[in-house]
């Protein structure tokens, strides 16, 4: 049997479904009894379809949000940073603790171009990740650095989306 190498996938861009490719990689690797964890850093305490789902495909899929939700309407940054920093530190810990085949770090990108997080650590951190251990970080405007590091990097390109006319979020799509 060939040797294992754990991959580094990106979902950056500007398009829809860097979060929704995220997801239909952990319903696979569930499919095939990988043990997955998604930890959302910007959806806050969102009741999202996907959040509602995990607890459907049983015991090896979980979600953790952290962060508090979109911080472009927030009017306390600090404390913004300090619930994404504590997030980082437990996806550290999930990374670090050889207990998962899959770890999602869901709208890192972002975390981390607002400054809340630091780019270096998370380099380092999958640098130093488990052999096998697969990780896949959604968001837009990846980092060059971590784009050069990863073994798979999709941009997702807006060409229609119905935002753009007023059209509003619609549940089960888009959260």
């Amino acid at each position: 049997m060939p040797h294992k190498k754990g991959l580094i996938i990106i979902n950056t861009g500007n398009g829809k479904g860097k979060t929704t490719a995220a997801l239909g990689a952990a319903l696979r690797a569930v499919g095939q009894d990988f043990k997955v964890t998604m930890i959302q850093f910007i959806k806050g305490r969102w009741r999202t379809g996907e959040y509602r789902a995990a607890s459907k495909l049983g015991p090896n899929f979980e979600i953790i949000r952290t962060g508090l939700g979109f911080t472009r309407l927030s009017k306390d940054t600090a404390r913004d940073m300090a619930e994404a920093r504590k997030g980082w530190k437990f996806a550290k810990e999930k990374i670090e603790s050889g207990r998962y085949d899959i770890v999602i770090l869901d709208e890192l990108t972002h975390a981390i171009n607002l400054g809340f997080i630091d780019l270096d650590d998370v380099l380092e951190t999958l640098r130093t990740k488990g052999e096998a251990l697969h990780v896949i970080i959604t968001g837009r405007d990846a980092p060059q650095r971590m784009i050069d590091m990863a073994d798979i990097v999709t941009e997702m390109k807006l060409v229609k989306h119905p935002l753009t006319e007023g059209v509003p979020a619609q549940r089960g799509i888009e959260f």
